[in-house]
């Protein structure tokens, strides 16, 4: 499955956000989008708000592929309930997304690395898809191999205290646990940068 490659402090610039809470934030030296210049730039169509709308949030999740993004929408669409709500909380439930938020690495791309790695374990049984679906219940931790690494320690020390309130974390055992199903209003809490969520689905049912 292809995955984003390209230069990530670009994509910051280009939404004008911190957007992978990287430490040295990539808008210091280059504040202005890319390509523009400081240079004003064109009102945007319908379909390009739309668009853009979608990229932020596929980069909000650790730059998902547009298959990925596709298949998450196409199961939403066949479950009962609102379409944005069941979307983001597949995106917000997935297994990297998770061990970001309990704080066992500083970044998403951090996160996705330890899960793909082997150094997750969903239920004390090692996961090393990332995509996975967490639901409500289950337990993730770090193994104990890995509880040494210097750079799980370093992220869980400087981690956030608050959680969202569907997550409990015990950095004691190495462990956190989805209590409850994500809302949409807490995840968009939660998100480095505004995205429209319903207008992202308008647009995949439009356009592909």
């Amino acid at each position: 499955m292809a995955r984003y490659r390209g230069p990530k402090n670009r994509i910051a610039r280009r939404f004008g956000a911190n957007i992978f809470g990287r430490a040295r934030n990539p808008l210091l030296n280059k504040p202005n989008p890319p390509g523009q210049h400081g240079a004003r730039r064109r009102k945007q169509s319908d379909y390009g708000i739309q668009l853009g709308e979608k990229q932020k949030l596929k980069a909000c999740y650790g730059m998902l592929s547009e298959k990925q993004l596709l298949n998450m929408f196409a199961k939403s669409v066949k479950e009962k309930g609102n379409t944005a709500e069941l979307l983001i909380r597949k995106l917000e439930c997935r297994l990297d997304n998770i061990v970001y938020r309990l704080g066992f690495a500083p970044t998403i791309f951090g996160a996705q690395q330890l899960v793909s790695h082997g150094h997750i374990l969903v239920n004390g049984k090692k996961v090393d898809r990332r995509s996975f679906s967490v639901q409500p219940g289950m337990e993730i931790s770090i193994r104990e191999k890995s509880r040494s690494c210097k750079h799980i320690v370093s992220a869980m020390e400087q981690a956030k205290e608050s959680l969202p309130e569907y997550l409990e974390v015990n950095k004691t055992n190495f462990s956190g646990k989805l209590i409850a199903e994500p809302h949409q209003d807490q995840v968009e809490a939660l998100l480095p940068i505004p995205v429209n969520i319903p207008v992202v689905c308008e647009f995949i049912a439009h356009h592909h």
